[in-house]
């Protein structure tokens, strides 16, 4: 059977690089002090979803992500390494969103998609760390869902078998399509870009990435492929006050980055008298006893 698959990624400043200017005064990312990155558990997502159109014929993989308009880059990594197609939510109305109003946004847009068999996604993003959108969309779509997949084994029969990380150990569930996944970053790594796709979809933009002076613009006529799918909080017929900072309950109210400094060490020889004062040492500090 050939399956629509939608792979929800996420443009996400680099946090191993976090300043004091990271935040803006009204508790948003300042995305503009940091450099952009594909969200590492996105790509571990997107490797399954590509792996399921190998194994069935006829499927398509599209990326699904909301930003900036510089987010298109997240389409077009997907392109580069198989996908076919993308859509880009951005939309002054969908700036500063929380889980909540993410995953409303997203699960509308998947709903304006439609006929979507599987929806596949990391299972957080390093920038908030929350592990909620992906069981949120399911939640609005009335899907099912399996959280911390590590390999999607098959799908037959209309059901997907996933294996699953555990506490202890990894499980294998069956569930029924449609169904939303969300990928651990212990799951295959993504495939490399492929260099005849890049050189196909190297121009590929969403029309608000464009300056107008480009060089190659003639080719947004003759190549329909190279114009990205851009769509607004009206596009997908989303109500604005589920959407951005009104439709988001919890705000940021500070982000402090800590330093861990070394304390005082000391060095102890394997002689009676240094073993018997750690024991004593420990003992006073209630570590054992």
């Amino acid at each position: 059977m050939s399956l629509n698959i939608v792979v929800l990624a996420k443009q996400v400043p680099d946090t191993r690089n976090v300043g004091k200017d990271a935040m803006k005064a009204d508790g948003t990312i300042n995305r503009a002090a940091l450099p952009a990155i594909f969200n590492p558990e996105d790509l571990n997502a997107l490797e399954q979803a590509l792996r399921l159109k190998e194994q069935h014929p006829g499927s398509t993989v599209g990326m699904l992500t909301m930003g900036l308009p510089s987010a298109g880059e997240i389409i077009r990594q997907g392109l580069y390494r198989g996908a076919d197609t993308g859509w880009l939510l951005t939309d002054r109305g969908f700036a500063g969103a929380d889980t909540l109003a993410t995953s409303y946004a997203l699960a509308t847009a998947i709903k304006k998609i439609g006929n979507v068999d599987i929806v596949i996604g990391g299972r957080q993003a390093i920038d908030g760390d929350t592990a909620q959108v992906g069981p949120q969309v399911a939640q609005k779509l009335g899907l099912n869902q399996v959280t911390y997949a590590e390999e999607i084994l098959k799908i037959e029969n209309g059901k997907a078998t996933i294996r699953r990380h555990i506490d202890g150990g990894v499980e294998t569930v069956g569930a029924p399509l449609p169904v939303v996944v969300t990928v651990n970053g212990s799951a295959a790594p993504c495939r490399p870009c492929n260099a005849k796709l890049v050189m196909k979809y190297k121009y590929a933009t969403c029309p608000m990435e464009r300056k107008g002076d480009e060089p190659w613009a003639d080719l947004y006529n003759e190549r329909p492929y190279l114009t990205l799918n851009q769509w607004s909080v009206a596009d997908i017929d989303a109500d604005p006050a589920q959407c951005g900072m009104s439709g988001s309950p919890t705000k940021v109210k500070n982000v402090v980055n800590i330093v861990f400094q070394a304390k005082e060490s000391k060095t102890l020889t394997g002689s009676d008298a240094d073993v018997e004062s750690l024991v004593q040492e420990l003992l006073n500090d209630k570590i054992i006893g």
